[in-house]
């Protein structure tokens, strides 16, 4: 599994400000931690390999107990999976299947993850499969068979992208996959969804039957 991660700096633009008192870059890698964490916790991966240029999500990724490798400065996502991609195959004939996951994932459950990666090895053979995000013009999550390249379109309208591209959607019921973070809004819909740990210690959000709430105190 790839996990690219921007800059910390630069990472989800459109989130800045979402919450005034935490600061920015701390949110950013609260989100990647967690995907990173719910992909190493989820039994259909094997590894988890983040491609980055920030020291504090390499640190933090490695510590995970993720493989990390640097990203090429100002490469750009597609770039940086296909870098991830190249690294993750050491001897040059990739075997297994391989996915690309983006790093924005703070309520993804490794059960949901889990469920998708089998429904990407069952169907037809050779061909990439991809799980559209919540509004369904994203990408969650991308994969190739063996011998198949990876082929990332990664950005605006992406979903409509890979499908033009050839690969083919799943359209499975896992709503924590399908919840990538880019505005305040879609960090209230995780929050409903079930945060992870690091998000969650952020945000001071407990979630209950009818979904976020203050702590109390």
């Amino acid at each position: 599994m790839v996990v690219p991660v921007k800059r910390l700096r630069a990472a989800k633009s459109r989130l800045r400000g979402a919450l005034p008192a935490v600061p920015h870059e701390e949110l950013a890698l609260a989100l990647a931690a967690d995907t990173v964490g719910a992909a190493l916790a989820c039994p259909a991966v094997a590894g988890v390999l983040v491609v980055t240029a920030d020291p504090r999500v390499a640190a933090a990724a490695g510590a995970a107990g993720a493989r990390v490798v640097p990203d090429r400065p100002d490469a750009g996502l597609n770039a940086a999976l296909r870098h991830g991609v190249d690294a993750a195959v050491t001897d040059g004939d990739r075997q297994t299947w391989v996915a690309a996951l983006t790093a924005d994932l703070p309520a993804l459950r490794p059960a949901e993850l889990a469920a998708a990666l089998h429904a990407v090895t069952t169907g037809p053979p050779g061909v990439r499969r991809f799980v559209a995000d919540a509004p369904g013009t994203g990408t969650a999550l991308l994969a190739a068979p063996p011998g198949v390249p990876l082929d990332p379109r990664f950005g605006v309208g992406s979903a409509a992208a890979h499908r033009a591209s050839g690969a083919v959607p799943l359209t499975g019921p896992w709503p924590s996959l399908r919840r990538d973070v880019d505005t305040a809004a879609d960090l209230a819909d995780a929050a409903r969804l079930g945060l992870g740990p690091a998000t969650r210690a952020l945000t001071g959000v407990a979630v209950g039957p009818t979904g976020p709430t203050a702590p109390p105190g």
